[in-house]
């Protein structure tokens, strides 16, 4: 087993009580303030109404956002050991436990928020965004809050960003993926609100675990 390997999976638990630690957990906090405020306001059903006529156009990111993941890893390796390119085999591994630590979280918060996807209601005049079915796995894991789409993306740019710090090319492109993601599920598979919180939560998770990864990377090059 390599040393990375061995980061990777020590470091993992740890990272996941990172994400709700300290100050952490204020921005969970907002992930959740944000919600209510636009469930409230109406904000979500307007967005869902007003962006029917992009829905189609923006679909194939829902693909992306399933296979997105399990490729860049496994891209991002292969390239770090062809070029002996350190920081993008570093990346790899960030990038492949930001996106499991950010499936799990989303995974855990929908178990408990049971939120229905506005495509059950597609064709329907009625404003269904403020349904929530609180309790444990009463809407089940895929559909609600917060979108797994839209968490994994940015905890996977914002980890391989901590990893960049120098590179505004690779940032740019890979918060340009997590916002591509994040639009193309809002219009599709998920509320407006889903994506913001999934936003937010998925940040603290990219950035929690990119910390760690470049810690890491940092004394490798001593």
């Amino acid at each position: 087993m390599t040393d990375l390997t061995r980061l990777f999976l020590k470091s993992m638990p740890r990272n996941m009580l990172r994400v709700f630690s300290g100050r952490n957990a204020l921005w969970h906090i907002l992930a959740i303030c944000a919600t209510l405020l636009i469930v409230i306001s109406g904000c979500d059903w307007i967005y869902f109404g007003a962006t029917r006529p992009f829905a189609g156009y923006l679909f194939p990111a829902v693909i992306l956002g399933w296979y997105a993941p399990i490729v860049f890893p496994v891209a991002s390796y292969i390239v770090g050991l062809v070029r002996k390119d350190q920081r993008a085999i570093f990346s790899a591994y960030s990038a492949a436990q930001a996106a499991v630590i950010g499936l799990v979280i989303a995974a855990l918060y929908k178990a408990f928020t049971g939120r229905p996807g506005p495509g059950h209601y597609v064709g329907t005049l009625i404003d269904t965004s403020r349904e929530f079915h609180f309790g444990f796995l009463k809407g089940g894991v895929y559909y609600g809050w917060p979108s797994s789409h839209t968490t994994v993306a940015f905890a996977m740019s914002s980890a391989v960003v901590m990893l960049y710090p120098s590179s505004k090319v690779m940032q740019g492109i890979v918060m340009l993926y997590a916002v591509y993601i994040g639009m193309g599920v809002s219009m599709t598979i998920h509320w407006f609100s889903d994506v913001v919180a999934g936003a937010i939560i998925g940040s603290v998770i990219g950035v929690t675990v990119g910390n760690v990864f470049k810690e890491q990377l940092i004394r490798t090059k001593k």
